[in-house]
């Protein structure tokens, strides 16, 4: 046995079901979570086995939302092998060429083309067996901006009138999400977790996906959190999304152009404080700082959309103030 004995248990595992004496396992790059990824070395095919630690990740909401995503007709990993009680999967392997190191200004168009079309039969789906993207989640997830951000990495415990402005706040984009249309969101639905493949795109890390706002998936993927783009491509794709989901049936035709653009910008909005919080949380819990770099622009989309709306504008004024990562 080596130092890492779940690296040791998956790779016999992997061997065993493959029938594959030989094969060898090689890490892959991590993401946020306590999982992890390792490439097959050595098989006839290429596989990617998942470690998820039972008593930190539910390898059974990997699988519920997969087969929900199978539905859709979208191309997410297949499952080759399971073993739930010890959080092993092995998976089909989507390649390397994330969207993030595929996207630039000539190719954006035909990816996100691509990327809109599964995010609309994702949501074309009937209501599954997920949780629900409720009140009491969407708050939690503000809160740690909070509890991340402001107190643990600042130091800054808001009270008085700032306590009262970001509890207004909160509040206001609750009930935003809460009074759009639900539909399956993927919640992660970014750069980083969409693949170059064929069909296009592979999707990834849908392990958390819910019952949620209409307008959710399609803020992380062009507010995303690791590439920005001019606001006018951003309006333009906003657009076209409305246009293609009136045409399925997934907005109902009177949501006209301002009503879905508010949806949207404060919905990522929503999302862009989570991820602040998240990314103080994973730098100070979890010993991943390489995540700050990505705040200051996190901050400028919180800002701008603030800017845009008089009832968010106290609020930008403040996050203006705070300083930096």
């Amino acid at each position: 046995m080596t130092a890492d004995a779940r690296l040791d248990q998956l790779q016999d595992w992997v061997r065993d079901g493959l029938g594959e004496a030989g094969l060898r396992l090689r890490p892959l790059a991590g993401d946020a979570s306590f999982r992890r990824y390792f490439r097959t070395q050595g098989a006839a095919c290429s596989w990617v086995a998942m470690d998820a630690p039972p008593e930190r990740e539910s390898v059974r909401a990997y699988l519920n939302a997969t087969a929900c995503l199978q539905q859709a007709g979208v191309h997410v990993p297949a499952v080759r092998l399971q073993d739930e009680a010890r959080g092993f999967l092995l998976l089909e392997d989507l390649g390397d060429a994330q969207y993030l190191s595929c996207l630039d200004a000539a190719s954006a168009d035909g990816l996100y083309a691509d990327a809109m079309q599964a995010l609309l039969r994702i949501q074309a789906l009937p209501r599954p067996a997920l949780p629900a993207y409720d009140a009491a989640l969407l708050r939690t997830e503000l809160d740690l901006f909070a509890d991340w951000y402001l107190d643990r990495h600042l130091g800054w415990q808001p009270d008085g009138e700032a306590r009262t402005l970001i509890e207004d706040v909160w509040q206001r984009l609750i009930a935003q999400a809460l009074e759009q249309p639900q539909v399956v969101v993927h919640r992660d639905y970014h750069s980083r977790n969409l693949m170059a493949a064929e069909p296009n795109p592979g999707i990834l890390d849908h392990q958390d996906a819910v019952w949620g706002p209409v307008s959710y998936d399609l803020a992380s993927l062009l507010r995303d959190c690791y590439i920005a783009w001019p606001e006018a491509r951003v309006r333009g794709w906003t657009e076209q999304y409305r246009t293609l989901a009136q045409q399925h049936g997934i907005l109902n035709r009177t949501v006209d152009a301002g009503q879905f653009r508010q949806w949207f910008d404060w919905m990522g909005l929503q999302r862009h404080l989570k991820a602040i919080g998240i990314f103080a949380r994973l730098c100070h819990r979890d010993g991943k700082p390489d995540y700050l770099r990505d705040v200051p622009r996190i901050f400028r989309y919180v800002r701008d959309v603030c800017a845009a709306y008089p009832e968010l504008q106290a609020f930008g004024a403040l996050a203006a103030r705070l300083p930096g990562p």
